[in-house]
């Protein structure tokens, strides 16, 4: 059953790759009524993985970031509101409600809100020179302290702090990154990997603060000037990121009442708690077919979600089956990662190829040796080779696995991959 009439009105909220796509979704299903888009941010929705690279670097301009260009919009009649914000949502009149009081009626209404960068509750975190890495603004205001031998110290060893570090040392800034463990990404990665950026980024001239917190930002003149450590080391600073990660954007949906844990509880094809209302990208927490309830903050998931949500309102529900994928480049090392490790800890990881050479291929096995995921470093053309390992969970030989020469096809404990769906 349709919850969206083809003459009816669909509104998206949010300014990311998510809510154009939501757009471009309900497009491509034919979709013949009102599309309304809403975003906060001043301008059209843009894509936000180059604001900790090329776009910080100053290598791209911020047009190429746009989703869509405005006369894309104005051709498709979609009423676009850039620079203002949602308000509430009344869930029984059907009507979204801006800052200022304008109700804006809908049939169908997509979250695409995103997430919201956390600062530490220290003193000093609001001073002159100290920014998170979330907007165009944020990446413009570091930008402009990233000038040859300025101190950035970056707080957090997570992806999008490595990446700015990296675009920084680029820009012949001097860098330290502090960490609460003792490797970087060995949350996402596990300590073997881990080290392997670590060393990466030490090779490049980055100093490594490991086991260290920030307690207080010194900005006694308004600007910053460094930082203090709990060990009690204080490191100067020009400039200062925190990159400790990020909260689901969900002041609107619970206000709205919708079921909310980690995110915005949704179903298989992305509605809330209300059918009427999907949420998507940063904010959805969904039941994966193969790793049970997920939020994936990353590129694809905002790329991918949105057409599931829009064709389940337009009536033509397909649950979201797709594996978690991201990437990244830091400097000379570009990456692709893909499935889902819950504690990489606790699970074995195999290595293929040359880890030295930084071209290889990580590996992480269950414990009954089915592919949990992989993540190909300097080496190209790997997803859809592992994608039917991953999707078909079948038993693996690690030694095969593990070796270069024999073809990922012939790595199954019997040598046979059972067909799977296509992605």
């Amino acid at each position: 059953m349709s919850l969206l009439p083809q003459n009816g009105r669909l509104v998206v909220v949010g300014g990311g790759l998510a809510a154009a796509k939501a757009v471009e979704a309900a497009l491509a299903c034919g979709f013949e009524g009102t599309t309304v888009l809403v975003a906060a941010e001043a301008h059209l929705p843009y894509e936000r993985p180059p604001l900790s690279k090329d776009y910080l670097r100053g290598e791209a301009e911020f047009a190429a970031q746009l989703v869509h260009d405005d006369a894309w919009y104005r051709e498709r009649f979609v009423d676009v509101r850039t620079g203002v914000r949602a308000e509430r949502i009344d869930r029984e009149a059907r009507r979204l409600v801006l800052e200022g009081g304008e109700p804006i009626a809908y049939d169908a209404l997509v979250l695409a809100t995103g997430s919201v960068p956390r600062l530490p509750a220290i003193p000093g975190e609001r001073a002159r020179g100290v920014t998170v890495l979330r907007s165009k603004e944020d990446a413009d205001a570091l930008r402009g302290e990233l000038r040859h031998g300025a101190r950035l110290v970056v707080v957090g060893g997570g992806w999008i702090g490595l990446e700015a570090a990296a675009s920084a040392r680029a820009l012949g800034s001097e860098v330290t990154v502090v960490i609460r463990g003792e490797e970087p990404l060995a949350r996402v990665l596990g300590t073997e990997l881990g080290r392997f950026y670590a060393a990466l980024h030490e090779e490049h001239g980055v100093r490594l603060v490991r086991g260290d917190t920030v307690v207080e930002v010194l900005a006694p003149g308004g600007a910053v000037e460094g930082v203090l450590l709990a060990s009690g080391q204080r490191l100067p600073a020009d400039a200062v990121l925190f990159g400790i990660g990020a909260d689901p954007a969900v002041g609107l949906a619970g206000g709205a009442g919708l079921e909310l844990g980690d995110g915005v509880l949704v179903n298989e094809v992305f509605q809330t708690s209300d059918p009427a209302i999907c949420a998507v990208g940063d904010i959805a927490n969904y039941p994966h077919p193969r790793h049970g309830r997920l939020r994936v903050e990353h590129w694809d998931a905002a790329l991918h979600q949105p057409a599931t949500a829009v064709a389940a309102l337009l009536g033509s529900p397909r649950a979201h089956d797709r594996e978690p994928y991201f990437f990244s480049d830091q400097y000379d090392v570009g990456m692709e990662y893909v499935g889902h490790v819950p504690d990489p800890a606790a699970t074995r990881v195999l290595i293929r190829g040359d880890l030295a050479a930084r071209e290889f291929v990580a590996l992480w096995l269950s414990a009954e040796d089915t592919l949990l995921a992989s993540m190909n470093v300097n080496v190209w053309d790997v997803v859809d080779e592992v994608l039917p390992l991953i999707r078909s969970g079948v038993k693996l030989c690690p030694l095969r696995l593990a070796d270069p020469t024999v073809p990922w096809d012939q790595t199954t404990a019997d040598q046979r991959i059972p067909p799977a769906p296509p992605e």
